[in-house]
């Protein structure tokens, strides 16, 4: 089955908690887990930022809420239990506890009110259909990111070849490769053998050299390309090579790659404008956000 929203784990979190013992955050996640029979898969599946998974997320905030609605309470670091009027709740038998549930509680509205959002409850319908507030906020900067590479992509291809060349040295010295900005430039188009733009330095060193092909392609890059390059490689006795393209490979230019003895890196068009953006190259920060949570050891008991 989808792993559940956060607003689904509710209701048996409560039910979890109704022995009134106390209870780890770790266990409600299992528990729950075991509960909405989810994979492994589904278990492991994580955020978009790759910080934490997404059930564990998404009962995590659940909890918050029903915590913020005086429902349970934390006894401990990581640990909760359930609250007296919590098991008034239990003994109701509602069908299910959702945000619009919680509403009636005065601690609730006033949690609400704090964060700016409407009084009635109701959540936004992005959170509803993509579970918590945190993975909405991924979600969308994951969206604003997708939109920039291929903004960054479409200015790469309309652009004149030096620029793209200067865009490949800068990137090249950014992830720690081809000494400095002269030596890579220097480098790369210096070479002038069949099937190999640049020779750039393996480290600041020089002790081992790295053979280029960098492609302002549209169209895809197929095996024969790839077996050109690889044949250059051998007839310098090189043994790795990063070939670089703004469009993207074939399926048989990845499965040659993956086979062959020399090591060549295949960097596509969306892998480039993704490492482009990482090291902000070709674009400006605009915005920097901030997500920070309690520390829960600050506020322990010595």
């Amino acid at each position: 089955m989808a792993i559940p929203d956060y607003q689904a784990t509710m209701l048996p979190f409560m039910r979890l908690a109704g022995d009134k013992a106390e209870h780890s955050l770790r266990e409600a996640i299992e528990t729950l887990a075991n509960e909405f029979k989810l994979t492994e898969q589904e278990r492991r599946e994580l955020l978009p930022s790759g910080q934490q998974e997404v059930f564990e997320n998404r009962v995590g905030w659940a909890r918050t809420y029903l915590k913020k609605a005086g429902l349970i309470q934390t006894t401990r670091r990581g640990f909760f239990q359930i609250t007296d009027r919590r098991l008034d709740v239990l003994k109701k038998k509602p069908e299910k506890i959702d945000a619009k549930f919680l509403t009636q509680f005065d601690e609730f509205r006033a949690f609400k009110a704090l964060r700016h959002e409407r009084s009635n409850g109701e959540e936004s319908e992005q959170i509803l259909q993509q579970g918590t507030p945190q993975e909405a906020l991924e979600q969308a900067y994951q969206n604003l990111r997708a939109e920039l590479a291929a903004e960054l992509l479409t200015q790469i291809k309309q652009s004149p070849p030096a620029l793209f060349e200067r865009m490949v040295v800068e990137l090249i010295v950014k992830l720690g490769y081809g000494g400095s900005r002269k030596d890579a430039g220097q480098a790369i188009g210096k070479s002038g053998d069949e099937g190999i733009d640049g020779i750039i330095k393996e480290d600041r060193l020089g002790l081992g050299i790295i053979y280029l092909q960098a492609k302002r392609w549209a169209a895809t890059v197929g095996r024969p390309e790839i077996q050109k390059f690889a044949g250059a490689l051998q007839g310098q006795r090189a043994r790795k090579g990063i070939f670089i393209t703004t469009s993207d490979f074939s399926r048989e230019a990845l499965e040659y790659a993956a086979k062959i003895e020399s090591k060549i890196v295949l960097i596509d068009g969306e892998q480039l404008a993704q490492m482009l953006i990482d090291h902000n190259i070709g674009v400006t920060p605009v915005s920097n956000f901030e997500i920070k949570k309690v520390d829960s050891d600050y506020f322990s008991e010595q």
